[in-house]
């Protein structure tokens, strides 16, 4: 389980949206023909289950989020994104976009729905049939299940090539190196205590000088979204 706080760090969203994003929020509504104001409630962007008002985020919640943060950043509305979930959900029967490649062309959201990747269904469309032919960066960083499940299985924050791993299997979900194992927190902990000597956190950690630089450099990123 990730704390709203290190989600806010691993998707650079604040804690405050964060949590507002995982349990739903109420706020005061009044309309202009209403003399006395009410009391309205907003559910969670993402559909969480049993731990629906609760904090803490899983790895699935945590995938979630990075998507409606990449679909708000293309122009994507909250309100949108909201009914693609439902909409998703009567397709594939599933309610996370964790579950599934989801794909944006920056007006729609599209739902990958065959395994050759070509064929996309528009989603709040009515049905509608089209060829994805934009970038899918953020989809380009996960690891799907190959099974009927197609849930998120890994996270790479930097690329496949960017050494970095979040993998709920691994070092209890902590960011790590990829292969090794080592948390990215524990490398820049012993170099800050080493003076930042990169030799010796590559002699004790056994592993090579760039995963170290890696590493230490995304911790330091992390620490500066706090």
């Amino acid at each position: 389980m990730y704390s709203a706080t290190m989600v806010s760090r691993l998707v650079r969203l604040t804690p405050t949206r964060v949590r507002r994003w995982l349990r739903g929020y109420e706020y005061i509504y009044a309309s202009r023909n209403e003399e006395n104001p009410c009391l309205k409630h907003k559910d969670p962007v993402v559909c969480r289950g049993e731990a629906s008002g609760s904090s803490y985020a899983s790895f699935l919640d945590l995938v979630d989020l990075l998507f409606v943060k990449k679909f708000l950043e293309t122009g994507i509305s909250l309100q949108k994104i909201r009914k693609a979930l439902v909409e998703a959900a009567t397709i594939i029967g599933g309610h996370h976009f964790a579950q599934r490649a989801f794909f944006t062309s920056g007006h729609d959201i599209y739902l990958q729905v065959k395994e050759d990747g070509d064929a996309i269904l528009e989603l709040l469309s009515g049905g509608q049939w089209v060829i994805a032919d934009f970038i899918k960066e953020l989809s380009r960083r996960i690891d799907f299940d190959s099974t009927s499940s197609g849930i998120a299985l890994k996270y790479y924050p930097r690329g496949r090539n960017g050494f970095i791993v979040i993998d709920p299997s691994i070092s209890f979900g902590n960011p790590s190196i990829i292969g090794k194992g080592i948390a990215t927190a524990n490398v820049y902990d012993l170099y800050a205590a080493e003076n930042e000597e990169l030799n010796i956190v590559c002699s004790w950690f056994d592993i090579r000088k760039e995963e170290a630089i890696a590493a230490v450099d995304f911790e330091r990123q992390l620490l500066l979204a706090a």
